[in-house]
């Protein structure tokens, strides 16, 4: 994926707040890990595309000083809109923007 410079400094300033994640271009995700707890909700953008079979992983910051990898996979039909695909708690920061990986299913 090439990002462009605003692109790239659009990334970097959403990653003080909500990260962003990776994704093909018929999912958008966000995700965040603050008060104890960690959050990861995805939506289906393309109302042309087919449901899209994703898969996430994401380095979190335990409250206890360790870090934990989240990690699972869902599926997005077109229309859904903000779907909460993963809810932790015990978390303070993440340590990596979540990774989504997504694929077309026909």
């Amino acid at each position: 994926m090439k990002m462009n410079w605003l692109g790239t400094a659009t990334v970097a300033a959403l990653a003080a707040y909500a990260a962003p994640a990776l994704a093909n271009d018929a999912v958008s995700c966000g995700g965040a890990a603050m008060l104890g707890g960690a959050q990861l909700n995805c939506s289906h953008v393309q109302p042309k595309a087919p449901p899209q079979f994703c898969t996430f992983s994401w380095s979190l910051h335990t409250m206890t000083g360790d870090q934990k990898i989240v990690e699972g996979s869902f599926m997005l039909p077109p229309g859904a809109s903000n779907v909460q695909v993963y809810q932790g708690n015990g978390f303070d920061s993440a340590l990596s923007n979540p990774i989504v990986i997504c694929r077309g299913s026909h």
